[in-house]
């Protein structure tokens, strides 16, 4: 299921490239809007699927650990992207073809990802025969109801989706501060990358420890950082002095992110077993994109209020959280 996913991750992903080269206009967005959508979908695939593999072929204690390597890894990728982007800065202003290269660079890093997946050995576990109809699939949602410490999970981690979703207004502060937002995106995707390359292994081999003491301290992390952006952003008059404050507190944003992702997947992960974290992961991903879509409504605010007030909105968000993962055992 992961190898299929990956594969039509990797599909989507040409024929964005392709609608930006031959489409124009309206139709060239709708293309890539709606191949986003079947992108999310098989995305959605891999995430049930390799918290499965992962439960399954790795012992307890090492999960946080590969994971975060596996974050970090991703981040040195993401580093090179940025490092390009800074490079040839000049040449892109007004050239879409250097991110049609990157696209199409993407799209062998996901078929080569699903050859490298299909040489993992995989334990067959018992399968129960359960009925496919619509009420056979929502009745797994009473696991909200019969599970407290579920329940509990998913409340936190919905909480928590607001430290990701105010990292895009750091950006459109910095942006608004600036003459160049392609060379602002650079900046912010390096920032993005480091802060993945050189945090995650810390956060996995703590989650090994203890994934909620992680999740605890990243999100009060994200959230007294969001605070310190209102306060430099509203009350602080000097904008060369704020164009480097911005970047630095996205770098810890970002650190704090990815223990809240690393965190998260880990004690969710140890927190069923078998066909049961099949099941935890299916509902509490599908709980969280209709939080996502209530979340991104904030947005919305953004005419009637500024960019920080809304970091520090999504901020008092994250400390009730920070309350909630309190509330959780260890696993």
């Amino acid at each position: 299921m992961w190898i299929l996913g990956s594969i039509v991750q990797s599909l989507c992903v040409v024929v964005i490239g392709i609608a930006a080269l031959v489409l124009e206009g309206a139709s060239a967005g709708w293309v890539i809007v709606g191949t986003l959508i079947v992108f999310s979908i098989a995305r959605g695939l891999n995430s049930v699927a390799s918290k499965d593999v992962l439960g399954k072929t790795v012992i307890k204690s090492k999960r946080g650990r590969v994971t975060g390597w596996a974050s970090s890894a991703s981040g040195f990728i993401t580093v090179v992207a940025a490092s390009a982007i800074l490079f040839f800065f000049d040449q892109l202003q007004e050239n879409v073809n250097f991110y049609i290269i990157g696209i199409a660079a993407a799209t062998f890093i996901w078929l080569f990802a699903a050859l490298v997946y299909s040489f993992i050995k995989e334990p067959l576990t018992e399968v129960h025969e359960k009925a496919s109809s619509l009420s056979a699939i929502l009745k797994e949602f009473r696991l909200l109801k019969n599970d407290p410490v579920f329940r509990r999970f998913v409340i936190a981690r919905s909480l928590l989706l607001c430290a990701a979703l105010s990292a895009p207004y750091y950006v459109l502060i910095a942006q608004g501060l600036t003459n160049s937002s392609v060379l602002t995106l650079g900046i912010f995707v390096l920032v993005s990358g480091l802060a993945s390359l050189l945090s995650s292994p810390f956060w996995g081999m703590f989650s090994d420890y203890s994934s909620r003491k992680v999740m605890l301290i990243s999100s009060l992390l994200s959230a007294c950082i969001g605070v310190i952006l209102f306060a430099s952003v509203r009350y602080e008059f000097n904008a060369s002095i704020i164009e480097w404050i911005i970047p630095i507190l996205y770098f810890l944003l970002s650190v704090a992110h990815q223990g809240i992702r690393i965190g998260r997947k880990t004690y969710l992960i140890n927190l069923g077993e078998g066909n049961k974290r099949t099941s935890y992961v299916a509902v509490s991903n599908t709980v969280i994109g209709f939080i996502l879509l209530v979340m991104s409504s904030v947005s919305l605010l953004s005419y009637a209020l500024s960019f920080e007030m809304l970091v520090i909105i999504f901020s008092s968000i994250t400390f009730v959280g920070v309350v909630m993962v309190m509330r959780l055992p260890e696993t």
